[in-house]
C-alpha cells in the first residue's frame, strides 16, 4: 500500500464547492489536496470541446450577484474580483419566457418585474403585489436574519424575521393559492424554476424568492470565456498557496479510526492521510458507499437513504454554421408548452417521459459576443436543455448492473434520439429552422451525469430542494465524525454557482472554526495575490484545469493491478 501526506486537509471533488473550500483553506494556511477522479476540474462548472472548435458549457449559464452580491464576496476574499469579467445579459429581459399564446421578457429589478406582471395581467394587480411583496419581504428577513442553526434562540427568531418564519418553509402553490392568482400568471412567475427543477407544491417560497431576487438585484450575467474560468482561478488560488490539485484521482473510501477521520483511500490502494476530510461527493456515495456503515451514527444511512434526489436533466449542444445573434438577443429561452408546470414533474413521477417536455435555449455565442473559442468564426453554438426521470427503464437500460454500458444499448440511443429530437423541434418553433446548419450534435442524459460526477440518479442539483429538504432540514457542514466535514450542492447552502460557492466558504468556516462570510464582508482578503497568475492574454482556462494528475501515482497503481 502506498501512503503519502501530510496533508492538513483533503478535498474529495472539484466541483466549485469543493474548490471555493479548499482555495479559502489554503489563502488561510492550510496544506490541501482537492482530489477529482475525472480528468478535467470544475465539476458541473466546467467546460468541454469538440473537434478544438467547438466549446460548451455543462452548467455554468447565467449568475447574479458578481457586483455586490454573493458572487463578487466570495471572489473579492480570495483577490479574484477584479480577475474574472462578466458580460451582462440583456437587463430588459434577460430571461423570455415563451407560452402557447404570449411571450413574458423578465427584466432586472424588481420594481420593473412587477410593473411587467401587473401590465400583463390587469386582472390580477391585487394579488400580483401581495406575491411580489411577500418574496421581497421574505428575502429581506432572510439576509438580515440568515437560516437558523441548531443554536439559534427561536424566540429571537421570529422576532427579526416574522416574514420568513411565516411563509419561507411553506410552498409557492400556498403563496399562490393565498394571493389568489390565475394558471397564467403563476406559470410566468415559476417559468425559470428549471433553475432549481422542484415541482411548486414543493418548492419552499424562500427558495423562489431568493432565486428571482438573485437576478432582480444586478442583473443577469455570463462568465467571459465560458465555465472553465472559475475553477481555473481557485485551482490558481489553491497552487500559489501551497495546495494540490489531482486529476484521475478517484476516492474509493474515506477512512474513519476510533470515530476520526485520517485521510482517504484512492482506486489503486494509495492511502493519503490528513486529519480533515471534506466530502463534495454525492451526498449518498458519500455516506452509503465511501464510508464503512459502521462508524456512521444510528439511523443516519436510512436518513441519506430516503433523501430525494432533485430531478435531473438532459442537455442537448448543437453547433451552428451561422451566426445566431442575427436570430437571438442576449437572452435565455424558456419554452414552455402548458402553464401547469406541476404536469411536467407528474411525468417524472410516473418514470415516463413528458410528450411535450419544457425546454431551455441559451447560447454562450449570444451571451458573450466579443469572445473567441465557443466557435468557430461565423458559427455558434446553443444548448437545449429539459429536465426528466432517471428511471433506468424509460431510459431502456437493460438493469441496473449493465448501466455502465447504457451508451451502446439499443433502447437507451433510441430514448435519447426521441428526446433531442423533441428539443430540437421546440428550440426551431423560436430559433428557426436549426436542423439544415447543424456541424456538430450530442447529448447528455441522467447517465452521463452519473457516469462523469458518480452523482445518485444522475441529479445536477443534488437532493431535491423542497419544504421537506430545505435550509435546515439539510445536511449541515460538520457532520458527527471528527474530521469530517460536508460541501456541495446537497448541503445547507443548496446547488448552483452561488450556492456552491457560498457552501464552500461556509465549510471552510466550519474547518477553521470562524465565520469566513462575515470576516470577508468586513474587507478581509486572503493569501497572497501577488502570486496569482490565471487570467490574461493566453491563458486557456480548461487547460489549466487538465493534466493534474499524480503520474507517479498512476504508474504505481497500474503496476499493482
Amino acid at each position: 500500500m502506498n501512503r503519502t501526506g501530510p496533508w492538513d486537509a483533503i478535498v474529495v471533488g472539484s466541483g466549485l464547492s469543493g474548490l471555493t473550500s479548499a482555495a479559502y483553506l489554503a489563502a488561510n494556511g492550510k496544506k490541501v489536496l482537492v482530489l477529482e477522479q475525472y480528468d478535467v476540474a470544475g465539476g458541473c462548472s466546467q467546460t468541454f470541446r469538440r473537434k478544438n472548435e467547438w466549446q460548451f458549457d455543462v452548467g455554468l449559464h447565467y449568475i447574479g450577484g458578481v457586483k455586490t452580491g454573493d458572487i463578487s464576496r466570495v471572489l473579492k476574499g480570495l483577490g479574484l474580483h477584479d480577475r474574472i469579467d462578466f458580460v451582462e445579459m440583456d437587463p430588459d429581459g434577460f430571461d423570455t419566457f415563451v407560452f402557447p399564446d404570449f411571450e413574458f421578457r423578465v427584466p432586472k429589478g424588481w420594481d420593473n418585474y412587477l410593473d411587467r406582471l401587473v401590465e400583463t395581467f390587469p386582472d390580477e394587480e391585487e394579488g400580483l403585489r401581495q406575491c411580489v411583496g411577500t418574496f421581497r419581504d421574505v428575502v429581506g428577513d432572510l439576509a438580515g436574519s440568515g437560516i437558523p442553526g441548531v443554536d439559534t434562540d427561536l424566540a429571537d427568531f421570529v422576532a427579526r424575521a416574522p416574514n420568513l418564519v411565516a411563509w419561507g418553509m411553506r410552498s409557492i402553490t400556498e403563496l399562490f393559492d393565498e394571493c389568489g392568482l390565475g394558471e397564467r400568471s403563476r406559470a410566468v412567475l415559476t417559468g425559470h424554476a428549471g433553475d432549481y427543477a422542484t415541482p411548486p407544491s414543493r418548492t419552499p417560497v424562500v427558495l423562489h424568492a431568493s432565486l428571482v431576487d438573485h437576478y432582480m438585484q444586478e442583473g443577469a450575467f455570463y462568465v467571459r470565456g465560458g465555465g472553465q474560468v472559475l475553477p481555473g482561478h481557485l485551482i490558481d488560488v489553491i497552487h500559489s498557496n501551497g495546495g494540490r490539485v489531482r486529476t484521475h484521482a478517484e476516492v474509493a473510501s474515506i477512512n474513519v479510526v476510533d470515530g476520526t477521520a485520517t485521510g482517504v483511500t484512492l482506486s489503486g490502494d494509495e492511502t493519503i492521510e490528513a486529519p480533515i476530510v471534506i466530502s463534495t461527493a454525492d451526498i449518498k456515495r458519500t455516506f452509503l458507499d465511501l464510508l464503512d456503515p459502521e462508524v456512521l451514527p444510528d439511523g443516519l444511512a436510512e436518513i441519506v437513504d430516503g433523501y430525494r434526489m432533485a430531478t435531473p436533466l438532459v442537455c442537448v449542444y448543437l453547433g451552428l454554421d451561422f451566426d445566431l445573434a442575427e436570430r437571438m438577443p442576449n437572452t435565455n429561452y424558456w419554452r414552455h408548452s402548458r402553464y401547469d408546470s406541476e404536469e411536467y414533474y407528474d411525468f417524472v413521477a410516473a418514470e415516463k417521459f413528458d410528450p411535450d417536455p419544457p425546454v431551455y435555449i441559451t447560447s454562450a455565442s449570444a451571451k458573450d459576443p466579443g469572445s473567441t473559442g465557443h466557435a468557430p468564426e461565423g458559427c455558434s453554438t446553443v444548448e437545449l436543455m429539459t429536465w426528466a426521470t432517471p428511471s433506468l427503464e424509460a431510459w431502456g437500460v437493460e438493469s441496473e448492473e449493465a448501466a455502465g454500458k447504457y451508451s451502446k444499448q439499443e433502447g437507451y440511443l433510441a430514448a435519447k434520439d426521441k428526446i433531442v429530437e423533441q428539443l430540437i423541434d421546440s428550440a426551431e418553433e423560436i430559433l428557426g429552422e436549426l436542423r439544415p446548419h447543424i456541424l456538430w450534435k450530442e447529448a447528455a442524459t441522467p447517465m452521463t451525469q452519473t457516469r462523469y460526477t458518480q452523482s445518485t440518479d444522475g441529479s445536477s442539483y443534488g437532493i431535491e430542494l423542497a419544504t421537506d429538504q430545505f435550509g435546515p432540514l439539510r445536511p449541515d457542514f460538520k457532520t458527527a465524525i471528527d474530521g469530517l466535514f460536508l460541501a456541495g450542492v446537497s448541503t445547507r447552502r443548496g446547488h448552483g454557482i452561488v450556492g456552491a460557492m457560498n457552501g464552500g466558504v461556509e465549510s471552510a468556516s466550519a474547518v477553521l472554526g470562524r465565520n469566513l462570510r462575515h470576516e470577508i464582508q468586513g474587507g478581509a482578503v486572503f493569501g497572497d495575490i501577488s502570486r496569482l497568475t490565471a487570467g490574461g492574454e493566453g491563458w486557456d482556462a480548461l487547460e489549466a484545469c487538465r493534466k493534474l494528475q499524480d503520474k507517479s501515482a498512476r504508474r504505481i497503481a497500474a503496476a499493482a493491478v
